[in-house]
């Protein structure tokens, strides 16, 4: 488990016992941190994750505050924190996209056009240098999107655009917790598309397997972490 999950586990259990109730402010950062031996760091990081999910609500300049949600949907909220790691469909998902997507890949090699290609080159310009981990999720669905759309068959483009959209909580969460995989994303994504721009379908699929592998094989050691 990671220092991040480690402070989380902490905040969801001050929520969960009571001593935190929904609508209640969470200590100062510092108080809190030293309070529970995290580093300010990893807890301002548990705050963004919960954050997005909606279990935390951060008020600039005010502080932050547990979501005045009824209490059965906070619980619902927070349990995906830790359920859907144990959830064996998020992986059989990840091992179809990773069967499926390498084919519409290859074959988007073959039939993206010139100006389809340029706007994908584009969509990954447009995130900059340092984008957010929500930033760079809605730009991977885009990318796979696009990309399955440019294969020129309609049933596989919508068999990726639903699969990959169950995958989102997922990346988010590796995002959030796994060093470094912004940058590997961001760089996988280049690689893919230059495959793509030069023709080249056996390494554009080739790319995307290992793109999507990455994935995969993050959930599997974090089901193997949480036995």
């Amino acid at each position: 488990m990671s220092v991040t999950d480690d402070a989380i586990e902490a905040i969801k259990q001050m929520i969960v016992s009571g001593e935190l109730s929904p609508g209640d402010r969470l200590p100062r950062e510092p108080d809190l941190a030293e309070r529970l031996g995290l580093s300010r760091n990893s807890l301002r990081e548990a705050v963004r994750a919960l954050s997005l999910i909606h279990v935390l609500d951060v008020r600039r300049g005010d502080g932050t505050y547990v979501t005045s949600l009824e209490p059965s949907l906070l619980m619902d909220a927070m349990s995906f924190v830790v359920d859907f790691h144990r959830d064996d469909t998020v992986l059989q998902i990840l091992e179809a996209r990773r069967v499926i997507e390498p084919a519409t890949t290859e074959m988007a090699a073959r039939k993206m056009s010139a100006a389809d290609l340029a706007e994908l080159g584009g969509l990954l310009d447009s995130l900059g240098d340092s984008p957010t981990v929500d930033e760079l999720v809605e730009n991977d669905l885009e990318f796979h999107r696009r990309i399955a759309a440019g294969s020129g068959n309609a049933v596989l483009a919508s068999l990726v655009e639903s699969l990959s959209g169950r995958t989102q909580r997922a990346r988010t969460w590796r995002g959030l917790t796994q060093e470094g995989v912004v940058e590997r994303t961001l760089g996988e994504h280049r690689a893919i598309l230059q495959a793509l721009t030069m023709r080249q379908p056996g390494i554009a699929a080739a790319l995307a397997t290992v793109h999507i592998a990455g994935v995969e094989q993050w959930l599997r050691e974090v089901l193997i972490d949480r036995g």
